[in-house]
């Protein structure tokens, strides 16, 4: 189960699931409410709890045990509230150049106090939601940035203020790993990146690539889970 990041939608998941599918898996790629092919849904009351509740719903309506549950950049945060809701069938956390957020966070607990400021400037001038931010700002590489950009829609800033209700220490999956992009354009991960390579309940990886894996190394990407799905 493969969950996106902000302004996004499971549309930013095809390369990989394609490649996913053809060596002999099932992949889910739901798009968040709101976002995406569902950005008709857009509402400024959605909130974490909301897209949290998506994916739980994919996990009990398509009766789903064992996953590798993947999460990209704001999805971590969802993943993390999703462990907590079905753990039991869950066999991975996977975290994607990602929020692993603890106890309590939201998105702009960890990213402070400047970016905070301005996602609340950028919603109070429109109507509770937040601009896509631009695919040059996390190096989204050349042949797919100017789709990310055309496509990507507003997020409700409520997802980036609710934070997760416990955070992924406490989550009741053993099995985490996280991958970084150490070419994704900025610092928002690397706290996290440096802390969870030291360790010992986390695998980390590092890919030289933006901050959209999915979009600059699909293949690298298709390899890390196939070996994961493996173990």
């Amino acid at each position: 189960v493969l969950v996106h990041g902000a302004f996004q939608g499971g549309w930013v998941y095809a390369r990989v699931a394609r490649k996913l599918r053809e060596a002999g898996h099932d992949v889910y790629t739901p798009t968040l409410t709101g976002l995406g092919e569902r950005g008709h849904l857009a509402d400024r009351a959605i909130n974490l709890d909301t897209h949290i509740q998506d994916i739980v719903n994919v996990f009990k309506y398509e009766d789903l045990s064992d996953v590798i549950l993947c999460g990209h950049s704001y999805g971590g945060l969802v993943i993390t509230g999703v462990a907590h809701e079905v753990g039991d069938r869950i066999r991975t956390l996977f975290y994607l150049d990602a929020y692993a957020p603890a106890d309590g966070q939201s998105l702009i607990d960890i990213t402070g106090a400047e970016t905070a400021l301005a996602f609340l400037a950028q919603a109070n001038r429109n109507g509770g939601m937040i601009p896509p931010i631009p695919s040059a700002v996390f190096n989204v590489n050349e042949v797919d940035a100017v789709r990310v950009d055309t496509i990507s829609v507003p997020q409700p800033l409520a997802t980036f203020v609710q934070g997760v209700k416990a955070g992924v220490d406490s989550a009741p999956v053993a099995n985490r790993t996280y991958v970084f992009a150490t070419k994704n354009g900025g610092d928002w991960f690397v706290q996290t990146h440096a802390r969870l390579k030291a360790d010992p309940r986390w695998t980390v990886h590092d890919i030289a690539c933006g901050h959209a894996i999915m979009l600059g190394r699909p293949d690298e990407m298709v390899g890390l889970l196939l070996a994961e799905a493996a173990t």
